[in-house]
């Protein structure tokens, strides 16, 4: 006769099982993106420098985490219509970032959780990009470029900044704060990037946020120190770490 110890812990194996299991799936499916964006990745040369023809904004969901459930985003928590701000304390000084939850709930939503959770406490700003475009980006805990919450949220408000030029690009404006992903529609997770001066992308990238005045200075004066090596790509020479990062209603 199994005894009620018994079968909990077998119950325990069980789940433990399935973890190890998806955790596995996870990092296959990771390697197989790692290799696809780096085939798609080109670097063309025109005088006077380096001009980066592919820009991709890079984020995975291969990082499991106890701020997330194992079957995809986090429940709404928050009010649908509502002003919400994101509070990034930061070696490099405070950003304080406003968003719209009426435009990007899940978006808003999903970064209220993860804050809550203490998801962003102690990450740094991975990647800085000076060349073409001027962004930095963040929110990876594993600070590589290629960590994630273990869930991915839908685009959002893709719309926002008018119709795409013959080119395919629309201008995100300085200040703008937008969610970085794989370059395939619905893959964003926890990383974003800060445009620190205007820039022309794809209208793939949901723009979520605006940053303050205070904010975008600080943001403006990494960028003006450039990337590590002096490339146009790569980690800021100015390390940025985010502290603490708080949501709240405004």
């Amino acid at each position: 006769m199994v005894t009620s110890d018994q079968r909990r812990r077998q119950l325990a194996r069980d789940k433990y099982a399935r973890q190890q299991q998806r955790r596995a799936e996870a990092q296959r499916k990771a390697k197989r993106r790692t290799t696809v964006i780096a085939a798609s990745l080109a670097v063309v040369l025109a005088a006077g420098g380096a001009v980066y023809a592919s820009v991709q904004f890079l984020g995975d969901d291969t990082k499991n985490t106890e701020a997330e459930t194992p079957t995809g985003e986090p429940k709404m928590g928050i009010e649908a219509k509502g002003a919400y701000a994101l509070a990034l304390k930061t070696n490099e000084g405070d950003i304080t970032i406003t968003m719209d939850a009426a435009k990007t709930p899940r978006t808003v939503n999903s970064f209220k959780h993860l804050a809550d959770k203490k998801y962003f406490d102690g990450t740094k700003c991975h990647r800085l990009t000076t060349a073409g475009i001027f962004v930095l980006q963040c929110g990876d805990p594993e600070g590589t470029g290629m960590g994630g919450p273990g869930y991915t949220i839908p685009d959002e408000n893709l719309d926002a900044l008018g119709k795409a030029g013959a080119d395919g690009k629309v201008t995100y404006k300085a200040g703008t704060v937008a969610m970085a992903n794989t370059g395939q529609p619905g893959t964003g997770g926890s990383q974003f990037f800060l445009v620190y001066k205007d820039s022309k992308l794809p209208p793939q990238y949901t723009p979520f946020g605006t940053i303050d005045a205070a904010g975008l200075a600080a943001v403006q004066k990494v960028g003006a120190a450039g990337a590590d090596g002096g490339q146009g790509d790569g980690a800021p020479k100015k390390p940025v770490t985010i502290e603490k990062a708080t949501v709240a209603a405004k």
